[in-house]
């Protein structure tokens, strides 16, 4: 007899969402964290001033270059002395690049994973991300067209709770809003001059997973409304903003059907050749390196693009001698991220005379795409969209010398309003971007280590280099003055912190991994909803997509154990 129903590997965005889902209809689940718990009362810091930590939250230079060379040099701004715990040190988690590949894997190890830490931009995917490789002849179909997941958005986003406006986009459809956060006066001349001079553009307030209108279930979770603080990197004492921690893990635990163990790490999945099942979950404990291994009669693999795809050619076999449900030699291919290059900033005068009240939290204004939806005879496939928003620099942009009361007051006093706004990009799905196990290095664990080999191609050069100019474009339309582009690069692969597509779904188990419901072709008992199944990337922010995918897959598969089918 197993020792769970399920089992569900990682406790971040989708593995909550798919301890929840599993829970509430009754299975006994338990779910495997391969770092320790975080407690709220004990690891949230947003109650903390920045003059209450050592130098001034600020980490130590010579500690950044030698635990966080990778982690702070992609998100320098959510790791302060308070917060980096929530991170990984990367010389305990070291990992391997190809020549020619400069890899940024952000990773946080505890509870509830990247969760905790993500910026919380919430967006649907739209009809044509689900069909635009079939149309383009790119890497294989979706096996799902937006109306297949359309109830699953809708189910999750109540649950979850999203501020945003209806604005009626086909490409970029509307979800169950709660009221979203207003744009500031600044914000609203820029969308209506840019909306005027561009015909099919369009400026909107930021879609994010924060409540502004708890409802009873948010409540009863003990979470509360978001109260502007913009704390959020430190963790939410008030439960405000989503996070498996905050909402998918509690609710599954008030089941009674939930286990988590913690600090167990993966090392492989068992495959029995008789049943054509998975028989056995292998687990070292990170703390103390004894093994164990846990059965159930389905695994969920939400361990992130990357490291469940490292745990499947991890688990080698007679049957499947390139990793486990790798028949199609497509695990740890096609990986993607969004791609973002240089920002544009400018000055917005007249408006020295407005003033905010209160911390907006995350995103500010969004321009959904508009690249080859209202905009054709692109010299590119696919777009992008724009994440950004206006605040007031104070006066002189707050380079003001002195000391004492003058010198707060001068603060104070009205200054310019500053905008700016930064494109993510499409990838498109390249079966040579991949991850695979380094043929000799291994971890502490004896884990092989991860081996990077990512390069983006021309579409995503083009398509980044006309994206600035748009948006310098938008700039000169909207009247603003000392227009500057930062000097940047593309972004390098990973640094979006969107890795996904190393497990594709697909209708054809030749060229793919899992089918239309996230389910291995070859392993009927194993599932995969972490971002590993994305077909392509679309240019929206994902995690959203992952949470409804979870959903619906763990819907079906436990429709399949209640019918004895599994």
């Amino acid at each position: 007899m197993a020792d769970f129903d399920a089992i569900v590997v990682g406790s971040g965005m989708s593995g909550g969402m798919s301890a929840k889902e599993l829970t509430e209809r009754g299975l006994k689940v338990l779910v495997l964290e391969r770092g320790p718990q975080i407690i709220p009362e004990r690891d949230y810091t947003d109650q903390l001033a920045p003059w209450e930590t050592p130098n001034l939250d600020n980490v130590p230079q010579d500690e950044i270059s030698q635990h966080y060379p990778k982690q702070y040099g992609g998100v320098a701004y959510a790791i302060k002395q308070s917060t980096k715990h929530f991170w990984v040190k990367d010389d305990e988690h070291p990992y391997a690049e190809a020549e020619g590949t400069s890899y940024d894997w952000l990773r946080g190890y505890h509870t509830a994973g990247r969760s905790i830490m993500w910026s919380r931009q919430t967006y649907r995917l739209g009809p044509q991300d689900f069909t635009a490789n079939q149309s383009e002849g790119i890497a294989v179909d979706w096996p799902v067209r937006y109306e297949d997941i359309e109830p699953w958005y809708e189910q999750v986003e109540t649950f979850a709770g999203v501020a945003g406006s209806e604005e009626g986009l086909e490409q970029l459809p509307d979800s169950v809003f709660q009221p979203a956060f207003t744009l500031t006066d600044a914000e609203i001349a820029f969308k209506q001059r840019v909306e005027t001079r561009f015909n099919g553009r369009r400026v909107i307030p930021a879609r994010i997973a924060h409540l502004t209108d708890a409802t009873e279930e948010q409540r009863s979770l003990g979470r509360s409304n978001c109260q502007a603080r913009n704390r959020c990197h430190h963790g939410c004492s008030f439960k405000a903003y989503f996070s498996s921690l905050n909402a998918t893990l509690p609710a599954a635990q008030r089941t009674g059907n939930l286990t988590i163990i913690h600090n167990a790490i993966v090392q492989g999945l068992d495959f029995d050749p008789q049943t054509s099942r998975i028989s056995g979950v292998r687990v070292v404990d990170a703390q103390t390196r004894e093994h164990r291994t846990w059965t159930s009669r389905i695994v969920f693999l939400n361990a992130s693009a990357i490291a469940s795809a490292m745990i499947l050619l991890q688990s080698r076999s007679e049957t499947f001698p390139n990793g486990l449900a790798n028949r199609s030699d497509q695990v740890g291919r096609n990986l993607m991220d969004h791609v973002s290059s240089s920002g544009v900033a400018g000055i917005l005068n007249g408006f020295e005379h407005k003033t905010t009240f209160g911390r907006r939290p995350s995103g500010g204004i969004y321009i959904p795409r508009y690249a080859n939806i209202t905009e054709n005879d692109k010299p590119y496939k696919r777009g992008f969209g724009f994440q950004g928003g206006a605040r007031p620099l104070g006066n002189a942009g707050g380079q003001i010398a002195g000391i004492g009361r003058e010198f707060k007051e001068a603060h104070r006093r009205p200054g310019p309003w500053r905008i700016n706004v930064l494109a993510f990009g499409e990838q498109l799905p390249d079966p040579e971007n991949r991850v695979t196990l380094h043929p000799t290095k291994r971890d502490r664990w004896d884990n092989p280590l991860a081996l990077f080999n990512v390069s983006y191609g021309d579409n995503e050069h083009i398509m980044q280099q006309e994206a600035v100019q748009d948006a310098v474009a938008m700039f000169e339309a909207a009247g603003c003055q000392n227009i500057t582009v930062s000097e940047a690069d593309l972004s390098k692969p990973g640094n979006r912190i969107h890795e996904m597509g190393t497990a594709r779904m697909g209708r054809d188990p030749e060229t793919s991994v899992l089918n239309g419901w996230c389910q291995a072709h070859d392993v009927p008992n194993l599932f995969i909803t972490d971002g590993a199944f994305m077909t392509s990337s679309a240019c929206q922010n994902p995690s959203l997509t992952y949470m409804a995918f979870s959903a619906r897959a763990a819907d079906y598969a436990a429709g399949l154990l209640a019918a004895g089918e599994l």
